[in-house]
């Protein structure tokens, strides 16, 4: 078989398992999340559709894909139509430059497990990570309703406030790892993890990538209470479901680079690095379903203070010290 055949086919069956697994992942994280939350309330969750509630997903999506596609009158339909995809693709397309797992060895080629290692995979992840706001502020601005516009407008802001935080949290990553690559960031991991090196750095970037979420308690952007749902009030059917597995997807992305920049990737004792990564991203993913059961929803100012006035600073500072160390430690 020619190698470019073979090649061809190997990141075709890459991005088809990528593909399968997130989708999968995405959905029984959703009863994942239902369950817990519903043991910390003290009730025992869904549990009537297949054993133990397993099939709940399979339901929903059937739910979704038969209920009525709803567009509001003087609604922009393209963009309205057009905002759920742009969530749901741009939290797929980040998932290329994820390393998963040390290379393998198949037919005498080393076959990364990677789809792509960009030698740029962190301004990869936030340059995707802002294009995915523009999903949610089109679909509020096109929705035609007050509620809508509103929710959209505070994610906006939400994620210019912290952004800025959670890019100044891997400068000292780069720096320490002297690579903009996530595989040679995980290689530089392979005695100590960089959350001992940098606590503060990953504190900075946990707390970034929970209001990167806009899940509680920084969910200002949807707010039940206050906003109806948000920016996604007036969707419906599919294209509601296409914000919901964005917003999934996007949690499995966000374990998944809290493993790689902070937690050592796929470095660990014993069980294969796919198991570990799988691991380390299954309990950070927990770790976001818990605050989401544990802590109350910040006010709007307290979000904007706590985004403007102490993360960021914080972030610089831990910046001019990690370039200090390392030019002390060079001599």
């Amino acid at each position: 078989m020619p190698e470019w055949l073979l090649i061809s086919l190997l990141i075709l069956a890459k991005l088809g398992l990528i593909f399968f697994v997130l989708l999968t992942l995405a959905a029984y994280l959703v009863l994942a999340e239902r369950k817990i939350l519903g043991r910390m309330q003290l009730r025992p969750g869904p549990n009537r559709v297949g054993p133990f509630g397993t099939m709940q997903p399979l339901a929903d999506v059937i739910k979704l894909l038969t209920k009525e596609d709803f567009i509001p009158d003087q609604a922009d339909k393209w963009l309205f139509m057009l905002a759920p995809g742009l969530a749901a693709v741009t939290a797929l397309l980040t998932f290329a430059v994820v390393p998963f797992g040390p290379p393998l060895t198949l037919f005498g080629h080393e076959v990364p497990l990677v789809v792509c290692d960009l030698n740029i995979g962190v301004l990869f992840f936030l340059g995707l990570s802002s294009l995915a706001v523009y999903g949610m502020t089109l679909g509020g601005w096109a929705s035609n309703s007050k509620y809508a516009l509103l929710g959209a407008i505070r994610g906006l802001s939400q994620l210019i406030s912290y952004e800025l935080s959670m890019g100044l949290a891997l400068v000292p990553v780069v720096m320490l790892a002297r690579s903009f690559s996530l595989t040679d960031i995980v290689m530089a991991q392979a005695d100590v993890p960089f959350a001992l090196v940098n606590p503060l750095a990953f504190l900075i970037f946990l707390i970034s990538i929970v209001a990167e979420s806009k899940r509680i308690p920084f969910d200002l952007p949807e707010a039940e209470n206050e906003l109806v749902a948000g920016f996604h009030t007036e969707y419906s059917g599919m294209r509601f479901g296409l914000f919901f597995v964005g917003e999934y997807i996007n949690l499995i992305i966000l374990g998944s680079m809290l493993t790689i920049f902070f937690l050592g990737g796929w470095m660990g004792p014993f069980l294969p690095g796919v198991v570990w990564f799988s691991i380390k991203v299954l309990l950070v993913c927990f770790f976001f379903i818990w605050v989401r059961g544990t802590l109350p929803r910040l006010r709007y100012d307290q979000l904007m203070h706590f985004g403007w006035k102490i993360l960021l600073p914080l972030s610089l500072l831990n910046v001019i010290l990690t370039g200090a160390f390392l030019l002390w430690r060079q001599g």
